[in-house]
Parts: structure tokens; sequence; C-alpha cells
């Protein structure tokens, strides 16, 4: 059977650190994933799938990041339920098995929450809407023998 997960998304939160009673660490968190379509008022949505993440990965994932941090995650899925008050609860999470940093910690600290705003990027000031390169003015010279093809 297969269960693979590869999601890219950015958290809501910072992440809930934590440690078992022998000493494991635990990471909780959710992940903002946007949705490739439009829903019928020409607006994209999102999931906000749980995820968890254990040992050493916890730690460097919570330490690393904050909210609003761009992360690429891998993993699988998991179900589970408990009981709570007489009522059984089920849960689906996604156990996060290899992470990617997205962005570099400059960029979040100074990126401006709502699109289209500006964002610091290595000391140059770009918009996130349009292509930077678009009438630079400057031709590109490749040779055919640097093609790939």
């Amino acid at each position: 059977m297969i269960n693979n997960v590869v999601l890219t998304g950015r958290l809501t939160k910072e992440l809930d650190l934590r440690y078992t009673s022998n000493g494991t660490a635990v990471a909780t968190g959710t992940l903002a994933v946007n949705r490739s379509f439009k829903n019928a008022d020409g607006d994209y949505e999102a999931d906000y799938p749980r995820i968890q993440v254990w040992r050493k990965a916890a730690e460097n994932l919570a330490n690393f990041t904050q909210k609003g941090s761009l992360i690429g995650i891998e993993g699988r899925i998991q179900t589970g339920s408990y009981e709570k008050d007489g009522q059984r609860v089920y849960t689906t999470e996604i156990v996060v098995d290899k992470f990617t940093l997205l962005e570099s910690r400059n960029n979040q600290n100074s990126q401006q929450s709502s699109r289209g705003q500006t964002q610091t990027n290595s000391g140059n000031t770009f918009s996130s809407n349009e292509d930077q390169f678009l009438n630079s003015g400057q031709s590109i010279d490749i040779s055919d023998d640097d093609l790939p093809f």
C-alpha cells in the first residue's frame, strides 16, 4: 500500500513543541495549503491539515520556523480516535518524515502578510506579483552548448 503526502504551505502559528515522558520531542501544528483552483466566487481556498513531527526533526523545525513560514513537507497520513465525554472523536494528521525550509529567515521576518505587498530579499525589493526580469532591457547571452537539449 502507498501512503505518501507531499505538501507546500505556511504555518498558521508557532509549532507546539513538547516532549513525551521518555524525552522524545514531538512538534504539532497546522499548515495552510492553498488549493490550485478557484471556487464559484473566483477565490482560492485553502486546506489546513494538522502536522506532527518527531525527534530531532521536531526540534529543528520548531526552532527555525515561525508563524507564516513557508515549508515543504513529505510524510504520511495517520488516522486515529479517542473518546471524549462518551463520544468517539476521529483524528487525521500528516506525520512528517522530511521537511524543507522554502525561504530564508530574513525573508520570513521582513515579509508582509497580505498578498501583492513588496518583500525584502537579500537587500533587493521585489513585488510578489510581477516578473522581476520582465522589461529589464538586458539581453541574455546563452550559447547552444549551454542548453540541455
